[in-house]
């Protein structure tokens, strides 16, 4: 073998059963010659775009069989679903099983270059803060810039996140601006018309209450138990008692960060994809610009997604939307505080696979990084 995989990559199975039942046993059949031909194509086809030829894979790769023999072989991959003819040419191009066996069985992640990590380093610290949203912004474009495929990110996940203090900010006598910091650096912000004036002191009051009981705790936490925490946090200023019974009432929405999760999807620009050879024809091209405007698809699709520790890559028909049947995802977590999101690329199952691991699960670190210091 060429190389071999590192341990750490997750993959799932797509609800197409045909890829299903064949990726239950992928590679189990096939032949140490089989293996060895068909890594060398799709190394030759990710480095090309051309479909690939026995004689292509004679000259280049040292086997010490004759052309025939390997066009044989080639033949026996394309009957076990690894590999297919695009059209009348002689050459073969791979399928998602085989560019899933290369990534299970054979790929090696590169390392990084110095001025790669130099490059995604430099792009990161110049934003100069660390707010969620904008460093992950960065965070998208750079990985984008320097993987050529398309960088996708979302936002922490908010439904366990911790809240750290509130604040009451006095808009007008009837107005209140509800301030909520939530541990690691998201701030949710929602206005709160009130029926009756608040003093300034009661404002002070109720939200030194709020910070007493409240912070420390799970926004889920929160909403469930709101009312039954707040009772009796008053201490009979004029007007307590009614302003916290809107607060108590409003509880669910002030406290509701969950519309956030599902908008908050972050992408690079397309053009870096729109270059590459799979997007040439206008249907393709189409069809990856209507992808990149069903962000609500995208950030189902990226929320979902579940990591454990590892980067994870879902090929072709392993996606579990048609929509990205002609794609790949890359991803891996980040983390800030007791927040977690999800960062990556989408690309074509054409993907140099091993540098392109190495250059997200490098930048999700280095976000993490940012994110807590």
């Amino acid at each position: 073998m060429l190389g071999r995989v590192d341990a750490g990559i997750e993959h799932t199975r797509s609800s197409n059963m045909d890829v299903m039942e064949k990726a239950e046993l992928i590679g189990a059949e096939l032949t140490e010659r089989e293996q060895q031909v068909l890594e060398a194509v799709v190394r030759t086809y990710v480095e090309t775009a051309e479909p690939t030829g026995s004689r292509t894979v004679s000259q280049s790769f040292d086997f010490g069989i004759s052309p025939a023999t390997v066009r044989k072989t080639m033949g026996d991959l394309e009957d076990k679903g690894y590999l297919f003819h695009p059209h009348t040419s002689a050459g073969r191009v791979p399928t998602d099983l085989a560019y899933r066996f290369f990534v299970d069985r054979l790929m090696a992640p590169q390392r990084l270059t110095g001025a790669e990590r130099t490059n995604l380093q430099r792009q990161l610290d110049s934003i100069g803060t660390s707010v969620v949203e904008r460093l992950v912004m960065k965070a998208t474009r750079a990985l984008s810039f320097v993987s050529n495929e398309l960088g996708v990110a979302i936002a922490p996940r908010l439904e366990d996140a911790v809240l750290e203090k509130v604040e009451l900010i006095q808009v007008s006598s009837s107005r209140v601006l509800f301030v909520a910091t939530i541990r690691g650096g998201v701030v949710h912000t929602v206005y709160v018309d009130l029926p009756i004036e608040v003093p300034q002191e009661t404002l002070v009051t109720v939200t030194v209450a709020m910070n007493e009981r409240l912070a420390g705790l799970t926004l889920q936490e929160i909403r469930r138990t709101l009312p039954e925490r707040m009772r009796d946090s008053h201490s009979g200023e004029l007007g307590a008692t009614e302003f916290m019974n809107i607060f108590v009432q409003s509880g669910a929405k002030l406290f509701d960060l969950q519309e956030l999760d599902r908008t908050s999807i972050l992408l690079a620009h397309t053009s870096v994809l729109a270059s590459q050879p799979e997007f040439e024809a206008r249907d393709q091209l189409t069809s990856l610009i209507e992808l990149t405007e069903r962000r609500d698809l995208l950030a189902e699709t990226m929320g979902k997604r579940e990591h454990r520790g590892r980067v994870m890559i879902t090929i072709g028909g392993e996606n579990d939307r048609n929509e990205l049947a002609d794609f790949t995802l890359v991803t891996s977590e980040y983390r800030s505080g007791s927040l977690k999101g999800v960062i990556g690329v989408i690309g074509p199952t054409r993907m140099p696979y091993e540098k392109v691991v190495t250059i997200v699960d490098y930048t999700s670190t280095l976000v993490t990084q940012m994110l807590q210091s």
